[in-house]
Formats: structure tokens, sequence, C-alpha cells
């Protein structure tokens, strides 16, 4: 089973276009937030990663997405994500969001694990992801701080 985070979002009027709607580029901030947070509850902030693993991010390098029903100014909605596919040096993101329980946007990424080119420090290039990283998406091995947190409190 693979980890998976849900995130609740307010849609603000800022995000829709003049009919109220969510202007769908506005979609796509919601998910690279929903991804940093999908990360974070594994174990591993943003801030952690780009210093523990030195690379300089998990750019997005193919992205598909589906629009199903609308999503308005004052409602909240929730994001579920999950890695749905580790590759060599890429993974899989999946996010759905539903809207009162009804499945509003479904969205895939592609995203690799990056760092500076040692060949020409202005380009980047996709590195393996370390087998430990993978490994803190399993369910069992949840690492986050609130987790642990919330474990030691039980006990």
């Amino acid at each position: 089973m693979n980890l998976t985070n849900r995130k609740t979002i307010h849609i603000e009027w800022g995000d829709c276009d003049p009919a109220q709607i969510v202007h769908y580029p506005r979609y796509l901030a919601y998910f690279d937030a929903c991804t940093t947070a999908l990360f974070k509850k594994a174990g591993l902030s943003k801030r952690q990663m780009l210093k523990t693993y030195q690379i300089v991010g998990i750019p997005m390098v193919d992205l598909r997405a589906s629009f199903k029903a609308p999503s308005r100014f004052s409602d909240t909605v929730i994001v579920e994500s999950e890695i749905t596919e580790w590759r060599r040096s890429s993974f899989c993101v999946r996010h759905r969001l539903l809207n009162k329980n009804v499945l509003a946007v479904e969205c895939f990424e592609i995203r690799v694990w990056a760092v500076t080119s040692e060949a020409d420090p202005e380009r980047i290039e996709s590195k393996p992801v370390p087998r430990e990283v993978i490994e803190m998406f399993s369910v069992g091995n949840n690492r986050s701080p609130a987790h642990q947190k919330s474990r030691r409190n039980k006990q």
C-alpha cells in the first residue's frame, strides 16, 4: 500500500476566473504543494531533502490532468496524493482533488530526482532515487515528525 497524504484546500477568490471557477493553472500550484506535503509526511522536508541528498529539486517533466467537475470560490476541497511508481531516477505522483466527495480533478505527474550536472554546472541531470527515500514511502515506514510524536503520546 502506498503512503497517501490528504491536504485540505479552501478555494480563495484569487484562485478563480471571472466565472468564479478555479483557473486551471491554480490546480498545478495546489498539486505542487501537495507533492511537497507528501514528502514531508514521509519524513523528508524539502529543505532537508535538498541538503541531505545534494539535489536541486524534483522537477516535473511530464503532466496529465483530467478536469471532471468545477471547483468554485469558497469551496473546500481535499487533495489525496500518492506516488504510484518509482523508476530509476524518476517517479509518478497521482493527485485526486475531491470536492464534496466527488472526483473533480485527477492529475498525474512524472518528476525526476535532479542534481547539478558535473559536466556543465549550468545544467541539471537526473540521478537515481536513493533506496532509503523510496522505503520512506512504504506505509509501515512513516517517519514524519508528527507521526512519531503521536506514537510517543500513545505509549
